[in-house]
């Protein structure tokens, strides 16, 4: 099992989109798992709220529509507080099985939001170990880029995919 974080790890998974260093960040993890098991902890609305926030948050899914113009709504609870909004977006692409693309500008049925963040790519490929999985956050400017980063990006992403790793390797 291997891990990298950062721009540029995990470029050669066969996204449609380029890398922009200064525009995305990413994580990606080669998973001791079937690239099916991978996907169905996204696909599986149970399944995700398992992963899906670092512990020991926890996390509710409102909705998950995985089709074009779906709602994709996660709720957060920390310290054993209220859940509240997480993630409130809208589903782009689904690729069955390898590709999954979301973002905050867009609410469920192509609304737009509110408060546009990221566009999320995830992609799910065969790999010699189980699967390579990759999520990169595709931000509309630097300064995004460079607020999500300072947020903690890749402490959380990164915990987040050890958690979904965990999660399907047992």
């Amino acid at each position: 099992m291997t891990e990298a974080a950062g721009a540029g790890a995990g470029a050669a998974a066969g996204a449609d989109a380029v890398l922009d260093p200064e525009l995305d960040l990413e994580v990606s993890r080669v998973i001791a798992a079937p690239r099916e098991t991978v996907w169905r902890a996204w696909a599986d609305p149970r399944r995700l709220e398992a992963w899906w926030v670092p512990a020991p948050a926890r996390c509710r899914v409102a909705e998950l529509q995985l089709r074009p113009g779906g709602s994709f709504e996660t709720l957060i609870s920390e310290d054993g507080a209220e859940f509240a909004p997480h993630i409130t977006g809208c589903v782009l692409a689904v690729e069955e099985g390898s590709r999954i693309v979301w973002t905050t500008a867009l609410v469920g049925g192509w609304r737009p939001a509110a408060q546009p963040f990221v566009t999320a790519e995830i992609s799910f490929a065969d790999h010699p170990q189980g699967t390579l999985y990759r999520a990169r956050a595709m931000h509309k400017d630097p300064a995004d880029r460079a607020m999500h980063d300072e947020l903690g990006f890749h402490d959380g992403w990164g915990t987040v995919t050890r958690q979904l790793a965990q999660l399907v390797e047992g």
